[in-house]
């Protein structure tokens, strides 16, 4: 068997719930479907739909939990590939490379200020633990 992905033009649009999808931001339309819904999803700094068609030099800001990150289309694709191809897909901002660097630091600073009185954490200690690494 052959794995099969498409890229498709770059004068072609693709409903961002697919483009999601097949860039590997989500792991299923439907997580894509729920976010974009909640407004995690934002296209040229509005809200959109699911259908929504995008193209090309559109401008995307995504959350999820507390990473933002904002990109530029630069591919299209409404199948999901490799993950090499899918990283050829979008190019991130060097503002949101930077910051998600930082958040990154912090994140890992915060869950390792967790001391535990236990050499192995009782469940409140994994709780607390889980939440510094998630930022919550």
């Amino acid at each position: 068997m052959t794995l099969e992905y498409v890229l498709l033009s770059s004068h072609h649009s693709v409903r961002l719930d697919k483009w999601l999808w097949a860039a590997r931001f989500y792991k299923t339309r439907r997580l894509a479907v729920d976010a974009i819904q909640k407004g995690k999803v934002k296209i040229n700094g509005e809200k959109s739909k699911p259908a929504r068609m995008i193209k090309p030099e559109d401008l995307l800001s995504i959350s999820q939990g507390p990473h933002h990150i904002d990109l530029t289309v630069t591919g299209m694709a409404d199948k999901r590939g490799p993950a090499r191809v899918a990283q050829t897909l979008y190019q991130e901002t060097l503002e949101s490379k930077i910051r998600g660097q930082k958040l990154s630091l912090q994140l890992k600073t915060a869950a390792q200020q967790v001391i535990f009185d236990q050499k192995k954490p009782d469940q409140r200690n994994r709780g607390l633990s889980r939440k510094a690494k998630r930022g919550d």
